[in-house]
């Protein structure tokens, strides 16, 4: 493997001995750029790109130094880019594409991919190197077309946001399709004017978008795995490709297709590969690379010059740097490129499939030979002609016949004289039908039309004629088998081939070189042949842009024209030279005898015009006549024609007496036919001058006019370019100034927008802010409607345990009445007068008491109200205060009044639990009362005058003790009362509460209110 260094070269050889790629690599040099300033470093190649021919590339690095190789020429040339340029070039060339010729271009320019913009510039390479714009992209939103030895600015297009990756151009190099990650854009090339522009939304970003080779058709590939299919004219979408099986689902991120436009295969971060139908559009194939790949970086089909675009071999670049070249017919892997150790970052292929350029991950450059990794699977087949080797001497029998194998004719084995077989040949009636069938010809021709139209005028229409010549050969266009002959390289034999036959054209020389060394690849006996390059040169002259169509020419009239030339090989075929002359014995007797007389046989008059097939005999136009009949008919036309030339130059053989005029008479033949041909080229060469001449005169005469006007007008015309120049000086500050203007509008259009964001945020929190407030105001009317359902059930609890205890009382106040009655009743019979003495001091006793205890109650109550007012007085005000600090603490005091609500309620039941007690004591007071009053009733009555003092004084001691019971009867009968006092207590809270919920429910208003305010404040400021 050569290594070559560019070092701070401007131009040199890329090898410097003629390269030997092994089969194992197949790299043919291996290119590096190494710096020699005072802190040398290595300059890293990021992208390469060929040509059309295949024969030349451009690589660039990251420093943005471009070199074009000339891998024919074996030359390296630095593409500087003059000073004046700088201002609009990158430092790191990022991608390269080739555009081809196109009308209003009629050269190839590549077009330079960057990070920014587009530049195009023209490379002109020396001497015979084609000049070639180059495109580069330098800004996002610009694309600006520059010309390199003009230094003069084409155009600027506009039109991308956004950073462009992407750039594809039309087969006929009239469009080009630019790419970034929101947006493509259809480009006119040859006005570089922006003709259509596809948008699509943000969340679906554009994987890549290209033209089909050799079609219409715009291919669109998203990040959601979408592929349209679009009309480049009039951008109809024609079809969409369907969404691929979950099974093997994966994201697209690399492409390829192949030159026919056929299969679109497609891969990504996966082991498997998608190759799409596009005319059936449909998935026909899934692919799984070796468990090794885990993702696919790059994907590219090798071009094969033979196979009609329908490429079989498909280049994988997996992440572990190793490219897999691979069968997608039969899936095998043929191939591959790369190692661990020195992994491929990119990769490139020539458009003819010769070369492999590959950006190493160390920086260098790898170009490697197609041929030489193909060589074991490429084999030629196998030679047609066998030798079968005799057998030891001894007796012939029927079993020693021997039998030699040729090509194109079956011998049968030599019998022995004395054998005779009696043999009878059956004649079949030919029909119509097989006359016409044999005459029709591929590609709807006929011969019998044919040779009629030959008949008609001497040749066949020259526009046409090698469509009809390979109708008429039925030439196979095998491509396969010519590939693999052409892939065994050069045959020994015609290693030297220049030497002997020294040829001006190095291109007519290397066709022929391989046009021989395949036949002798395909025929061993071809490469002991002496005559074959004089046969086939000039078969090679004309088809030597097609070799194909060439060697099968050369195959074809072999096999059916000269397949009994080798039956006495290596000697020249005496069969054929005695049926040739047998002819001419036939056709002139008296010429046959005169070579007969002078030893001249038919090696020396026929022989030599058929080793040459008349090309040294004939003109270029007389050959071609010759053989548009020689085709055309029978194979024994081409010895007729033999026989009919030596007729023809009868009468210079026939004054020759020697045998070396007999040699030398066919080329003065041929250089008098050579003569009076450039007699007439000269004659007419004469007529052209003198037309010429006349022409020049009257063209001076004419010029002379224009010289005295253009003096005239040449002061005018200089005042007007001055003029013009001022023009173009302001017309240039003009557009600089409003370029400057462009640039601070797109500034504060960026400004305008993100003030816009910004505002658009601010209102998204606000309204988020206001609708939690919403949220929080219905929880809390929610847990409110709980709180109030919850009091009323306790209420209602309450309410009915009251009802129970005031009817137990009830029921116990008529018992009494009832004893009370009794008790009257039994004291009906006593005195009227000491019964109304006894009840005027016992009334007016109750009374007295009756109006102690009401006064003392009323007292009591309103002390009562006036400690629990002010108690929620003060604890109204200090949750109206909480209320404002924090919304939080609302809850914390409800908490607090609810514990304080149940303490309250525990001290009310043990008041209760106290006035029941009282009143169970008031109970038995009475009862003992009325029971004592019996007792003295019926004492009295048995006697009615004995100790009417000591029963007073009795009286008037349980008078004086019976305001006690009457108090202890009235703290009994005080329950009742101080209910209600309770449930008053109990209305009067429920009041506040409901007055508390509904301030808290207006603060809460007024706080929504006022965030509204300020929502709406940013659009009033905005508007």
């Amino acid at each position: 493997m050569q290594s070559t260094d560019l070092g701070n070269k401007e131009s040199g050889k890329i090898w410097h001995r003629k390269p030997s790629p092994a089969t194992r690599d197949g790299i043919i040099v291996n290119i590096i750029h190494n710096t020699s300033d005072y802190h040398p470093k290595v300059l890293r190649f990021l992208n390469v790109a060929f040509d059309g021919t295949g024969d030349c590339l451009i690589a660039g690095d990251h420093q943005g130094n471009i070199y074009v190789f000339d891998l024919y020429g074996n030359r390296i040339m630095n593409f500087n880019i003059e000073d004046s340029l700088h201002f609009i070039c990158l430092s790191t060339v990022t991608y390269f594409a080739y555009s081809p010729p196109s009308v209003a271009n009629l050269y190839q320019f590549p077009c330079l991919l960057s990070l920014d913009s587009i530049l195009t510039l023209t490379a002109r390479p020396p001497d015979s190197w084609e000049n070639r714009h180059l495109q580069a992209f330098l800004s996002p939103s610009a694309l600006q077309p520059q010309v390199y030895f003009t230094k003069e600015l084409v155009s600027w297009m506009r039109g991308h946001e956004s950073s462009v990756f992407s750039i594809s151009v039309h087969a006929s190099g009239k469009y080009a399709i630019t790419t970034s990650s929101d947006t493509a854009q259809l480009w006119d090339l040859d006005t570089f004017q922006r003709k259509r522009k596809l948008n699509i939304r943000q969340s679906v970003g554009i994987q890549k978008v290209f033209f089909l080779p050799l079609s219409n058709t715009i291919l669109s590939c998203f990040k959601d795995n979408s592929i349209f299919a679009w009309e480049c004219d009039t951008l109809f979408c024609k079809y969409q490709l369907p969404a691929p099986p979950e099974s093997s689902s994966i994201l697209y991120k690399v492409f390829a297709v192949t030159r026919d436009g056929r299969i679109l295969a497609a891969g990504g971060k996966s082991n498997h590969l998608h190759l799409w139908c596009l005319e059936a559009r449909q998935l026909f194939r899934i692919i799984q690379m070796p468990t090794k790949v885990r993702a696919i970086r790059h994907l590219e089909f090798l071009p094969d010059s033979f196979d009609a675009g329908s490429n079989q071999v498909l280049g994988v670049l997996s992440q572990d740097g190793i490219m897999r070249f691979i069968n997608i017919q039969t899936c095998k892997l043929l191939f591959e490129i790369g190692s661990l150790d020195e992994g491929i970052s990119s990769s490139v292929i020539s458009p003819h499939g010769r070369y492999i350029a590959c950006i190493m991950e160390n920086g260098s450059l790898n170009i490697y030979s197609v041929q030489a990794l193909t060589q074991e699977i490429n084999k030629p087949p196998l030679p047609l002609v066998k030798v079968i080797e005799d057998l030891p001497k001894k007796k012939l029998s029927s079993s020693d016949l021997k039998m030699k194998v040729t090509s194109g004719r079956v011998q049968q084995p030599a019998k022995p004289r004395g054998s005779k077989i009696q043999t009878r040949i059956l004649k079949q009636d030919l029909t119509g039908d097989f006359e016409s069938k044999k005459n029709e010809l591929p590609d709807g021709l006929n011969k019998k039309r044919l040779q009629i139209l030959l008949k008609g005028y001497g040749e066949y229409p020259t526009k046409y004629r090698m469509f009809i010549w390979r109708s008429l050969l039925q030439l196979p266009e095998n491509h396969t088998a010519f590939s693999s002959l052409i892939d065994k390289g050069t045959h020994v034999t015609f290693l030297n081939l220049q030497k002997k036959y020294p040829i001006k054209s190095r291109k007519l020389l290397r066709v022929l070189q391989r046009t021989l060394s395949a036949l002798a690849h395909w025929s061993v006996i071809f490469s002991d042949t002496p005559y074959l390059p004089l046969l086939a040169f000039p078969f090679v002259k004309l088809f030597q842009n097609n070799q194909l169509i060439c060697f099968e020419v050369i195959a074809t009239l072999i096999i059916n024209w000269c397949q009994h030339w080798f039956e006495y090989f290596p000697n020249p075929p005496i069969n054929i030279l005695s049926m040739i002359e047998n002819v001419l014995a036939f056709h002139d007797k008296g010429l046959l005898q005169h070579f007969i007389d002078h030893d001249i046989t038919s090696q020396l008059y026929a022989w030599p015009l058929l080793e040459t097939v008349f090309s040294e005999v004939l003109t270029r136009e007389e050959w071609l006549k010759l053989f548009d009949n020689i085709f055309s008919n029978h194979p024994s036309f081409l010895l007729m024609t033999v026989v009919a030339y030596n007729i023809c130059s009868r009468v210079p053989l026939l004054n020759c007496n020697l045998k070396d005029d007999f040699e030398t008479v066919e080329d003065m033949q041929a250089e008098v036919d050579q003569q009076r041909v450039e007699d007439e080229a000269w004659y007419q060469k004469q007529e052209l001058l003198r037309k010429a001449e006349e022409t020049r005169r009257e063209m001076l005469l004419q010029e002379e006019e224009k010289i005295i006007q253009q003096r005239q007008r040449l002061a005018a015309v200089k005042r007007e370019l001055q003029v013009k120049e001022m023009h173009l000086q302001d017309a240039a500050r003009r557009r600089f100034l409003k370029l400057q203007q462009d640039q601070q509008e797109m500034e504060l259009r960026r400004l305008d927008d993100e003030i816009g964001r910004k505002v658009y945020m601010r209102d998204r929190e606000i309204a988020a802010t206001a609708r939690d407030l919403e949220m929080r105001q219905l929880e809390l009317e929610s847990q409110k409607r709980l709180y109030e359902k919850n009091l009323t059930e306790n209420q209602a609890a309450v309410a009915k345990e009251m009802r129970a205890d005031a009817d137990a009382y009830r029921r116990k106040v008529d018992l009494e009445e009832h004893m009370f009655h009794k008790l009257i009743e039994a004291g009906e019979t006593q005195s009227q007068k000491t019964q109304k003495v006894i009840k005027e001091n016992l009334a007016k006793a109750e009374q007295a008491c009756l109006n102690t205890d009401w006064q003392i109650q009323s007292l009591h109550k309103q002390k009562c109200d006036d400690l629990q007012r002010n108690k929620c007085y003060q604890e109204v005000a200090k949750l109206l205060r909480e209320n404002r600090r924090k919304e939080i603490e609302i809850l914390n005091a409800m908490v607090e009044q609810e514990a304080k609500k149940w303490k309250e309620a525990e001290g009310k039941e043990f008041c209760l639990r106290s006035a029941k007690k009282a009143s169970a004591l008031s109970d038995a007071s009475r009862k003992w009362f009325l029971k004592q009053e019996i007792n003295a009733a019926v004492e009295h009555a048995e006697n009615p005058c004995h100790k009417e003092e000591p029963r007073f004084q009795n009286e008037q001691e349980d008078a004086s003790c019976l305001p006690r019971t009457s108090h202890l009867n009235d703290s009994s009968e005080m329950h009742p009362s101080t209910q209600i006092s309770l449930n008053r207590r109990a209305v009067e809270w429920d009041t506040t509460e409901q007055n508390l919920i509904q301030k808290v429910r207006n603060l809460r208003q007024r706080l929504t209110a006022q965030a509204r305010h300020r929502c709406q404040t940013p659009h009033l400021l905005a508007a």
